[in-house]
């Protein structure tokens, strides 16, 4: 992987999702979803696996570099507030710490000004 923009071309899920890539750089990115009819779920609100995924793949742009491939070891996801069909959620990714091959991530998922979810993921670098 050369960077965000060959990470891109290769990432099928999140372009099947319409995900855009706002902004990106060392230990930061911002990406962009709407939340469509098929990502609704039984109780009329966005399916939280959406909601990660959008954080997720912040989280992989945030902490991978040029020249490296960097993995999630874990993460885990407090869902605050619903989100609806229609909606524009932004994910943004924020690194906290790099020690060695490891990572920890926070990521932020909005509605305008409103927090939807808190995300934290935790890294691996697996080769430069």
């Amino acid at each position: 992987m050369n960077g965000p923009a060959d990470m891109l071309a290769a990432d099928k899920a999140s372009s099947a999702l319409g995900i855009t890539l706002a902004e990106v750089r060392d230990g930061y990115a911002l990406l962009r979803m709407t939340v469509t009819e098929n990502m609704i779920n039984g109780h009329g609100i966005a399916h939280g696996g959406y909601v990660f995924l959008l954080a997720d793949s912040a989280f992989a742009y945030a902490c991978n570099r040029a020249g490296s491939v960097t993995v999630a070891a874990s993460a885990d996801v407090d869902f605050l507030l619903p989100a609806h069909e229609g909606d524009e959620l932004e994910a943004e990714a924020v690194e906290r710490t790099r020690f060695g091959r490891s990572g920890i991530y926070d990521v932020t998922v909005r509605r305008g000004s409103e927090v939807v979810a808190e995300f934290r993921g935790r890294s691996r670098t697996l080769r430069s």
